[in-house]
């Protein structure tokens, strides 16, 4: 029974982060389509902290379930769909790696409550990432719906 319970727990509290992770893009999405102000900037810092942390927990908890929980590494390996999941997460944290170092930048002068200075065109760039990370996410969903139904296994 506890097995059972670690199962389902786990499974909860990886779809809660993966639900979390989304939220925080989408708001970032959002906060970057308002006109660029001392508050925007405060938020889109905060978010992105709370979307780190969201990746962390997704990719702790998920290779958890996949090598002790669940139907196993073995299963999760020869699935297709999950091959291309891990490789789509590995390339949202890789465009998410400069709009994070962006709004790292910019704690020293909100902690002075100054609005950072940033380009149009950076703003443009991390607008156009942030973009291409919801895309990837809504395709890392399809790929765990297709997992899910065992489409894709190849073992």
């Amino acid at each position: 029974m506890s097995g059972l319970v670690t199962n389902w727990l786990m499974a909860f509290l990886h779809h809660l982060a993966a639900f979390a992770l989304f939220t925080a893009l989408a708001y970032e999405f959002i906060l970057l389509r308002q006109p660029f102000s001392l508050q925007t900037a405060q938020s889109l810092l905060k978010t992105d902290q709370i979307y780190g942390i969201s990746a962390v927990t997704i990719l702790v908890i998920g290779f958890g379930r996949a090598l002790h929980f669940e139907k196993g590494d073995a299963y999760y390996f020869h699935s297709l769909p999950f091959i291309v999941k891990i490789s789509l997460f590995a390339l949202v944290g890789i465009l998410s790696i400069y709009p994070t170092v962006k709004f790292l930048s910019w704690r020293s002068s909100l902690k002075q409550q100054q609005l950072p200075q940033v380009s149009a065109t950076t703003l443009n760039i991390i607008r156009r990432l942030i973009h291409l990370e919801l895309a990837a996410v809504i395709a890392i969903m399809l790929c765990a719906a297709l997992m899910a139904k065992g489409i894709g296994y190849f073992g």
